[in-house]
């Protein structure tokens, strides 16, 4: 195995399912709690792996890992995923992410800057890939390779949020939603919101919604542990998910936050809820891409629809300013992923650079012993040492007739000692020309 492959960036590996390139329903097969993370954790620590960071939101289920055989490490992770999951490789051919080297560390740094999200800028991302870091230390897998690469990440999230309008988008997108929610309901505090599934942007906007009074929050998901965790962190209660049209009839503010390709809010769920509400108005929120509440709904007199479009319109902020944000912060995280690999790489020539110190320093007092008093005749001799090797070994290359061997080796001489730009400022103070 290649030193790169064991100390570089081709060492890391990530790999796994997200909402870009895997159906939901294989995604629900494959959720992993913080125990079941934990539990996954600690078998590829037994099994010999130091460096492994699992990282499970309502989006992902990833893995980052590093390792001197990255074929050897794909192969525990994916032995170890099916354990946990019963699903295996075959199940998530063509539909998993699967990348190494520079590719595994840009997919890294562009998740922990927000640029992968449904919605690109939310702000949870980041903090999940923290408390996923935190995890791994406690399960003893936060190895100096997990731990570098991660500490770029932060740092590359960090200035993308800090130089860029990028965390802007999804704030006034929430501030939006708010503003809505108070023209049509006026006082917030009697308000009921009903938050149906749990991406991202949907807790943000349920979180900006309670903290401008709104009274009730219910998390309504099939993932039942993923509503937990959410309705936990924000204060609300957890409702089953045969219990909708009842939670329909029963809120002012429903927010669609689901991960699914269908939709998920049919134009006779919400026409049978208004009618149990008598058609006092309904706000409706639809935070998914590609749309899960049925465009029938917007029809129906007391139904107040509201998609991303929509509420960016009522924010003055276009889809434009926030695409310009994110290509402006993907090419700081480009910088940043670029960077990280030439760091990781110049680390290779750290060996070499020693040795070659403890060889200076040897000669140097030798010859320090052999002049203690003569400073020219020590310098001669410690030049002339550290010379000969080389030296010896230009002329035996020209000997020999390996001319191109010997043109290589002449020209990393001077790029390594920087002769010809010495012969440039030498003829530069005599005003000549090379």
């Amino acid at each position: 195995m290649s030193d790169e492959a064991g100390t570089g960036i081709e060492g890391y590996l990530m790999i796994g399912v997200n909402q870009k390139i895997t159906p939901l329903a294989l995604r629900d097969r494959i959720t992993m709690d913080d125990p079941a993370a934990m539990a996954l954790l600690t078998r590829l620590r037994q099994q010999g792996l130091s460096d492994v960071l699992v990282l499970s939101t309502c989006d992902r289920v990833e893995i980052m890992a590093h390792g001197a055989d990255p074929q050897a490490v794909r192969g525990q992770i994916l032995g170890a995923l099916a354990q946990a999951t019963g699903v295996d490789e075959t199940a998530l051919a063509g539909h998993m992410v699967d990348v190494r080297g520079i590719e595994a560390i840009r997919h890294l740094f562009r998740i922990a800057a927000s640029l992968e999200s449904q919605v690109v800028g939310e702000p949870h991302v980041l903090g999940q890939v923290k408390a996923a870091h935190r995890l791994a230390r406690d399960a003893g897998v936060a190895g100096s390779a997990l731990e570098s690469v991660l500490q770029a990440a932060y740092a590359s999230a960090k200035r993308a949020r800090a130089e860029t309008p990028l965390a802007e988008g999804p704030v006034s997108l929430a501030a939006a939603a708010v503003q809505v929610a108070r023209d049509l309901h006026g006082d917030l505090s009697t308000c009921r919101l009903l938050l149906l599934g749990t991406q991202e942007m949907g807790e943000l906007m349920a979180e900006q919604l309670l903290a401008a009074g709104v009274g009730r929050l219910v998390v309504c998901s099939p993932r039942r542990l993923r509503a937990e965790a959410v309705a936990t962190r924000l204060g609300g209660l957890v409702a089953g998910h045969d219990r909708l049209m009842d939670l329909l009839a029963d809120s002012e503010i429903v927010l669609v936050a689901v991960n699914g390709c269908s939709h998920t809010l049919s134009e006779e769920a919400v026409r049978l809820a208004l009618r149990r509400r008598r058609n006092r108005p309904m706000f409706l929120v639809d935070v998914t891409v590609l749309g899960a509440i049925e465009p029938a709904v917007e029809r129906l007199e007391s139904a107040f629809v509201y998609d991303l479009a929509d509420l960016e319109g009522v924010a003055e902020r276009g889809r434009a300013n926030r695409d310009e944000a994110a290509r402006a912060a993907s090419l700081m995280v480009e910088d940043a992923v670029q960077a990280f690999a030439r760091q990781r790489a110049e680390r290779r020539a750290v060996p070499a650079i020693m040795s070659l110190r403890a060889l200076f320093d040897v000669e140097r007092r030798r010859a320090l012993d052999e002049a203690p008093d003569d400073a020219e005749k020590a310098t001669r001799l410690l030049v002339g040492r550290l010379l000969h090797a080389p030296s010896a070994a230009l002329r035996a290359m020209a000997a020999e007739g390996d001319t191109a061997t010997k043109d290589r080796a002449e020209a990393m001489l001077r790029r390594l000692f920087a002769l010809d730009a010495e012969a440039d400022e030498e003829n530069s103070e005599k005003g000549t020309s090379p």
